[in-house]
């Protein structure tokens, strides 16, 4: 089976990365419940053995269900360009998404297992180990989330109405981004952590998230595929959708994460 032809198995796919997401994040908890270390990257972010207990078990899962597809993570990013070029199919991996808040111990971290195709998701899953909630979704296939000993729902991202609901980053927020607050105007805000907040929009909890700053291609990926396939949108600030694996770089331009309503947010930098 040749790299590509994957995507095309994303339902078929879906319950074992699922399932893989789960391990990764028992591993998590087991940390989670005791004493742990933290260290620093070269970027100062935290890490913890969390995050890399995390990570081998979705490698050696992954490894194991499609051996000839790469992987990346982050935990192992440091992958030449030149190299990436060549992949048109990969996963994209955030072993634990929101270590800040895993140190912090409120519950407000997911993994994240992303399909990567010629730079587009076709297939997503995020769990919530705390919770022990998951959202997936593959290309065509319609985005689900499930709760613990309950059966799968399917999620819709819904169309604005009234004044609007925005979810916000408990770590993050810059001063664009509470100038954009205040350019929208009236507004609810709900705050949590990591993935999340795009799962809210997939959902129709919330209509928006907006980042402006600095986040990375595994940050956004497995929630692009369950949010578009819940009808809403992952864009740049030039309303164009995000795309992976096109440049050296592994950052992300700033984004909006928004509902089924088509809303040019950018008006409101």
């Amino acid at each position: 089976m040749t790299a590509d032809s994957y995507s095309r198995q994303c339902p078929d796919l879906l319950e074992p990365v699922i399932t893989i997401a789960q391990k990764a994040g028992q591993r998590i908890l087991d940390i989670y419940l005791g004493d742990f270390s933290i260290t620093r990257k070269k970027d100062e972010s935290p890490v913890t053995e969390a995050d890399f207990a995390a990570h081998h078990t979705i490698i050696d899962g992954l490894k194991a269900l499609t051996p000839e597809l790469p992987v990346l993570s982050e935990e192992s990013a440091d992958i030449p360009f030149g190299e990436r070029a060549r992949w048109h199919c990969y996963w994209l991996v955030d072993p634990l998404d929101g270590t800040r808040e895993f140190i912090k111990r409120n519950g407000e971290f997911t993994v994240n297992i992303a399909l990567i195709e010629k730079h587009r998701s076709v297939l997503g899953v995020i769990y919530t180990p705390v919770c022990g909630i998951s959202y997936w979704a593959s290309r065509n296939s319609g985005a689900y989330k499930q709760k613990f000993g309950a059966k799968p729902e399917q999620i819709r991202a819904r169309k604005k109405r009234g004044i609007p609901v925005i979810a916000v980053s408990r770590a993050h927020c810059s001063s664009r981004q509470q100038r954009l607050l205040d350019n929208i105007g009236a507004h609810q805000v709900i705050s949590v952590g990591s993935s999340l907040k795009s799962c809210l929009v997939a959902e129709g909890v919330a209509d928006l998230y907006a980042r402006l700053g600095p986040t990375s291609e595994w940050d956004t990926a497995a929630a692009q595929c369950i949010v578009e396939q819940a009808g809403g949108h992952i864009t740049d600030t030039r309303m164009q959708p995000l795309r992976y694996n096109m440049k050296d770089s592994l950052l992300n331009p700033d984004f909006f994460v928004f509902g089924a309503k088509w809303h040019d947010w950018s008006q409101h930098l």
